[in-house]
């Protein structure tokens, strides 16, 4: 299937077919022809999937159709948990709708909130937002929510994580009850899964690969090491191998972050850490930065990292084994996109060993052990664990701001 088999504008197949699009991903295939017959969609995809143009783009094009409003109202509202996600949805409507007139607005904390107010007043036919700042403008006016006619929540998983569901239900309670909701999640735990039943109409369900497939297309290896050796392991496995281009370095806390940061540069190792604690544009500038090749680390939190995507990124460190093992799936599932090799490594010590197992369990992949490093621990001898660490059983008118002759009907 290509998208010129989708039933999408000319110009949105334009802006597509500049960006290098050709074929829709399984997500998408699934998920836009439901979506542009008006139907609720409920989602089970993770970041790196495609599912940002699933939603996207049957909004832009729903949109493009209806003759243009002077006000601008806010017609679509896209809900995600993190500010890092909400700039890149955003700049995906800004690419998506290069040639069609629709006006967009971003809302997240951590900044000042004026400019957004002001995008509000000028009029933002698509707002992307995260919980918290979205509610505090609600509450003082800024947001009028009347002419709504699509949701979409995004990474209602992570939501939950975050501790953002009660902040979703007060969002959702002043919505129109005439909408179209399109609602993805990379798991469905059951308080996820009642959030869908509340919200949704008659849905449409699609969904791709399941988490733990997501392994089988990674070459992984792990690294058995003693705690207080694995920066060390970090640097030397960064120095030895010139095939680490790009790396993202998952770390379990915000200080445990800095301090690999730090401790890389002070070893010539050029490396930027984001997280919570750092402000916006220190963690933009961060992403930026790497993005761009300037920086070979990031070193990052599971929660600042959810929804950074990368198309380049070779490699995936993980630090330490988290405690839920699907965790470890959504790390390791930032490399290797598009078709692309992607690599990751992990180090292990003698505490993370049941963690460890439990990915194992899940993945139910066979990861090699590398023995062959300066700082091995007890865990990496013959009669221990041996060689390889083996799964458990288990299995209206075009809107055309750059094409003036054709803009309205």
């Amino acid at each position: 299937m290509k998208f010129t088999d989708l039933d999408l504008n000319a110009d949105i197949l334009d802006a597509l077919q500049d960006l290098g699009y050709e074929s829709p991903t399984p997500i998408q295939q699934q998920a836009i022809p439901p979506a542009l017959e008006g139907r609720d969609v409920l989602g089970t995809a993770q970041t790196g999937t495609g599912k940002t143009a699933a939603f996207v783009l049957p909004i832009i094009e729903l949109l493009s159709r209806e003759p243009i409003d002077a006000q601008r109202p806010i017609r679509a509202l896209i809900l995600t948990p993190t500010r890092e996600l909400a700039i890149q949805i955003d700049e995906s409507i800004r690419d998506y709708g290069k040639y069609v007139d629709v006006k967009r607005a971003l809302i997240f904390g951590g900044v000042g909130q004026q400019p957004q107010v002001d995008a509000l007043r000028r009029g933002s036919e698509i707002v992307v937002a995260t919980p918290g700042r979205l509610l505090d403008l609600m509450q003082q006016g800024h947001v009028d929510l009347r002419d709504l006619t699509w949701f979409v929540l995004d990474e209602a998983d992570r939501m939950l994580d975050m501790g953002f569901i009660n902040d979703v239900r007060k969002v959702i309670a002043k919505l129109p009850r005439e909408r179209q909701t399109m609602f993805f999640s990379a798991t469905m735990p059951f308080e996820v899964l009642r959030l869908s039943d509340d919200l949704l109409v008659d849905p449409v369900r699609v969904s791709v690969d399941p988490v733990s497939s997501t392994a089988e297309k990674i070459t992984q290896k792990a690294y058995f090491v003693d705690t207080n050796a694995k920066r060390d392991l970090l640097a030397h496995v960064l120095k030895s191998d010139d095939d680490i281009k790009s790396v993202l370095v998952f770390s379990r806390t915000k200080h445990g972050a800095d301090r690999i940061s730090k401790d890389l540069e002070r070893r010539g190792i050029p490396a930027l850490a984001i997280h919570g604690n750092k402000s916006q544009n220190a963690r933009q500038a961060a992403l930026t930065s790497f993005k761009k090749g300037k920086t070979r680390v990031l070193v990052a939190t599971d929660i600042a990292a959810r929804g950074i995507d990368i198309d380049e990124l070779t490699h995936v460190i993980n630090m330490d084994i988290p405690d839920v093992a699907e965790t470890y799936v959504h790390r390791i599932g930032r490399t290797g996109r598009a078709g692309a090799s992607g690599v990751a490594y992990s180090f292990i010590d003698r505490e993370e060993y049941g963690n460890w197992q439990a990915v194992l369990k899940l993945i139910n992949v066979e990861v090699p052990a590398e023995r062959d490093h300066p700082f091995p621990s007890v865990l990496s001898t013959p009669d221990s664990f041996g060689m390889v660490a083996k799964a458990a059983a288990g299995g209206g008118g075009p809107r055309r701001p750059t094409r003036p002759q054709g803009r309205r009907r």
